[in-house]
């Protein structure tokens, strides 16, 4: 299953309400159940971002649905990234001319 890295700021509505992060992000897993992908972990950052996550989805579209829905929560704005495993990438090279 395709696997997204999603970079997580706070918003001011976000940092105002960091007490209830873990219960948030609890809320998240299940909203992204929801919508037939997983939340595969969730780490608090230092550093550019507060935190990371690393989601899996069976396509773009259920990870943009259920990105969406963490957005519109306002808590955190998003950066999304494909990433790819060894094995994938292992594919990707397979595929190249040379």
């Amino acid at each position: 299953m395709p696997t997204y890295v999603a970079l997580l700021n706070w918003t001011d509505q976000g940092i105002r309400g960091y007490k209830d992060t873990a219960k948030r992000a609890e809320a998240f897993a299940a909203a992204t159940r929801n919508v037939g992908a997983d939340l595969v972990n969730i780490y608090w950052t230092v550093g550019p971002y507060d935190l990371v996550a690393v989601i899996e989805a069976p396509d773009d579209e259920t990870a943009a649905a259920a990105l969406l829905q963490l957005g519109g929560a306002g808590n955190v704005r998003t950066t999304t990234l494909r990433a790819f495993g060894r094995d994938e990438m292992a594919g990707i090279i397979a595929k190249t001319a040379g």
